[in-house]
């Protein structure tokens, strides 16, 4: 027994053995290692504890801590052992299988260096600066210790190189998420989204991981010079889905259609006897339309734009003219305005002039006229 005991303790160690030892002591830049079979220590310097860089050996190992380790080199006093290579031998094969099937997992962010961040995965892992977030960071300083997920996007066992991408993560979420909102997504629905960007034709907003565009014509019901009259980028707004496209992802909006119409509240906000300032927008035989709000016009009559009598309305109108106006009948329901000109216009002269009444009405009257003369003579 005692001989097997002396042939274990006197066990040769060649470089690249794999051995397993107790943390006896943690000095500030190496750590001193009982070795299971051997007499002689295991020290490993502070090199060979992590695939990162590290200030002191404490922060990797302490006291009592059970290791895995690898034999760099054998000396008369000790062994000069390996943690990192062990770590990294592991972690390669695990890396690979995450790199295959594109594995988005976590990991902390150990320190932050120019160009990227660092992270630990048994071997050192670099996040370069464009591979962070989906949008430019100036200070990563915040970065550190903050647990994020990652892609691996490069692998090269035999280069040392290992490059994580928490972007890819983003876009692939974004990709997921953008499908779902299509699929669910129907013509007629109100939406609440951010106006993203704007241009010369629109804006596109974003209603949840996808944009569509509120063409110029549907961001209000007044006109619109320029979209950037009307809206601003991060701005919160409604949108109605208008239409889409799902297989070419594109979705035409409305923001208009989301806003009360027009002609909503038109009775209080044009009661009978109200005037306006108004625009005349279209001439035609019978009379004249007038814009008095954007998108509400009324009709003023031939026989209410001028006190004397007029052949055509364009006798005293033109497209463009501004005039004042007089509500004189107001049909929410059926979106009617009656306008009037002339009520407020002072007669020639001061005299009222009397309109030609239509035939039916001047009929009845005679009718009544002659009636009541007969009834007189009678008497």
């Amino acid at each position: 027994m005692s001989e097997e005991m002396n042939q274990v303790e006197v066990k040769n160690f060649e470089v690249g053995d794999k051995v397993k030892g107790q943390v006896t002591k943690v000095e500030e830049k190496q750590v001193i290692i009982d070795i299971a079979d051997s007499k002689l220590d295991g020290i490993i310097p502070i090199s060979e504890l992590s695939s990162l860089h590290i200030e002191k050996a404490s922060d990797a190992v302490s006291e009592g801590e059970e290791l895995e380790l690898e034999v760099l080199k054998v000396e008369e006093e000790a062994l000069i052992l390996s943690k990192r290579k062990v770590d990294a031998g592991k972690s390669w094969e695990t890396l690979e299988k995450k790199f295959n099937e594109g594995e988005v997992f976590e990991a902390e962010i150990k320190d932050v260096v120019k160009g990227g961040l660092v992270v630990d995965l048994g071997v050192r892992g670099f996040v370069p600066a464009s591979l962070v977030e989906a949008h430019f960071v100036e200070d990563f300083t915040e970065y550190k210790g903050k647990t994020m997920t990652f892609k691996i996007v490069e692998l090269d066992k035999e280069k040392n190189r290992l490059i994580l991408s928490h972007r890819a993560v983003i876009e692939e979420e974004k990709g997921k998420q953008k499908h779902q909102v299509l699929e669910s997504l129907q013509a007629g629905q109100v939406l609440d989204g951010t106006v993203q960007r704007i241009t010369d034709f629109g804006a596109f907003v974003d209603i949840g991981g996808i944009d569509g565009l509120v063409h110029i014509s549907q961001l209000s019901y007044e006109h619109v010079e320029k979209p950037s009259d009307v809206v601003e980028e991060g701005q919160k707004v409604k949108v109605k889905v208008l239409s889409l496209d799902r297989d070419n992802e594109r979705i035409s909006l409305s923001i208009k259609e989301t806003l009360p119409g027009p002609w909503e509240n038109i009775s209080e906000k044009a009661p009978k006897g109200s005037t306006f300032d108004g625009t005349v927008k279209r001439i035609v035989s019978y009379g004249a339309f007038v814009e008095v709000f954007p998108g509400v016009e009324g009709l003023v009559h031939i026989s209410q734009i001028a006190h004397k009598h007029i052949g055509t309305p364009h006798e005293v109108l033109s497209e463009g003219q501004e005039v004042k106006v007089k509500v004189l009948d107001v049909n929410e329901q059926d979106q009617r305005l009656s306008l009037s000109i002339k009520e407020l216009q002072e007669k020639e002269n001061g005299e009222v002039t009397d309109y030609e009444l239509p035939e039916e009405t001047k009929g009845f009257q005679l009718g009544e006229m002659i009636g009541d003369q007969l009834k007189n003579l009678k008497k």
